[in-house]
């Protein structure tokens, strides 16, 4: 298996080196808003711990990634008073992986509303800090 490269864009983030629209944290997660959406409130959720993908992430990690991710998925259903959410998770490139930090997409969804395409356009800073707004006022009700 191919090691945690530490330069990867999510460890900055993580180590304050870039800047992200944090819209939920706690001691083991946190969730950005994914700055090229594939839906309007598309939010990514990571683990602080530095692991490449599910494949060498510790169980309490994996553990703690899902449990955001629902409760990520219900705020952004209630924020966008969306149909459904997709969640989706890759892993290694044959997977989809792209960025080598494990991370959880969680994108609300309409029926007949087809998903963006993947690495697509950079969002607005101001369409991006709307949304995450919108998304941590959903937290609090939630």
């Amino acid at each position: 298996m191919t090691a945690y490269d530490p330069s990867n864009i999510f460890a900055k983030i993580l180590r304050g080196e870039l800047p992200a629209h944090t819209v939920y944290e706690d001691a083991e997660t946190i969730a950005i808003m994914d700055i090229m959406p594939r839906a309007e409130g598309h939010v990514l959720v990571l683990p602080k711990t530095a692991c490449r993908n599910v494949f060498d992430a510790p169980v309490e990690v994996l553990s703690a990634v899902a449990l955001t991710t629902q409760k990520l998925a219900r705020a952004v259903r209630a924020a966008f008073a969306a149909q459904g959410v997709t969640i989706q998770q890759f892993n290694e490139p044959a997977g989809g992986q792209v960025v080598f930090h494990l991370h959880v997409h969680v994108m609300p969804r309409f029926d007949g509303v087809a998903l963006r395409p993947p690495m697509g356009a950079m969002e607005k800073n101001e369409v991006l800090a709307s949304n995450a707004e919108k998304i941590r006022e959903a937290l609090k009700k939630i």
